[in-house]
């Protein structure tokens, strides 16, 4: 149940628990803090998600964009186990669940702390506990800028209730076998771009149109349904 703090065996937690439930320690905000802070809103879980610092919300922001993601928590749970002669008792940053029953826990951290022993320690540590409840473990250090502007922006049009649905099946049809942004408009007048350019905005952010995320966004950028770019 959400809000109600249970110690037991990782073996015996349910992932789906995890991702319904609250973080399992207190965030604080205060004048002065190093790493910024927030609640966001996500289209996946359909609530808010907490993150400690933009790093981690940059990470949340990606899951909330992976179609295959069906569940996203973050400070999940905390792990308690003996590594050598030592106890170590650590809250990773996210929980991360796929359609496919798939489960991933994520460490973020800034680039800098890549080579730092106590981290290496501590990410072994923690990618040898998880696995052995069957789940994967991803150390997060940061994605090419330009991708996580393109998908910051895309954010922007996550909400059904920005744009116009009525025009979703039109959008598709228009992108087929691969259009600029630009022309999509075009062949869809007599709706005004400022309408439609938003439902192709949206559905690049549901995965339903693909287009190269790795240079910046803008008219001139091609889009086609996602499953011509899987075929292709």
């Amino acid at each position: 149940m959400a809000g109600t703090e249970v110690d037991t065996t990782l073996d015996r937690v349910a992932a789906e628990d995890l991702a319904e439930g609250l973080p399992v320690r207190e965030f604080r905000w205060y004048k002065g803090r190093r790493h910024y802070s927030g609640w966001y809103w996500s289209s996946t879980v359909n609530r808010l998600v907490i993150y400690e610092s933009r790093l981690e919300l940059a990470r949340i922001m990606l899951a909330d964009f992976d179609a295959a993601v069906v569940g996203i928590a973050a400070q999940p749970f905390q792990l308690v186990g003996a590594d050598g002669d030592r106890i170590r008792r650590h809250v990773p940053d996210l929980l991360v669940v796929n359609g496919d029953g798939a489960v991933t826990v994520v460490d973020v951290k800034p680039p800098s702390k890549r080579d730092d022993p106590d981290v290496r320690a501590l990410m072994a540590w923690t990618r040898e506990t998880v696995a052995s409840r069957g789940w994967a473990f991803e150390e997060w250090y940061g994605a090419p800028p330009r991708l996580l502007a393109n998908v910051a922006f895309l954010a922007g049009y996550r909400r059904p209730m920005v744009i116009e649905e009525a025009l979703i099946p039109q959008v598709l049809g228009a992108t087929a076998g691969g259009r600029t942004i630009v022309d999509v408009e075009r062949s869809l007048r007599p709706a005004h771009p400022a309408v439609v350019r938003p439902v192709v905005l949206h559905l690049l952010w549901r995965g339903e149109l693909h287009a190269d995320l790795a240079v910046s966004l803008d008219g001139t950028s091609v889009v086609r349904p996602h499953a011509e770019a899987v075929g292709g």
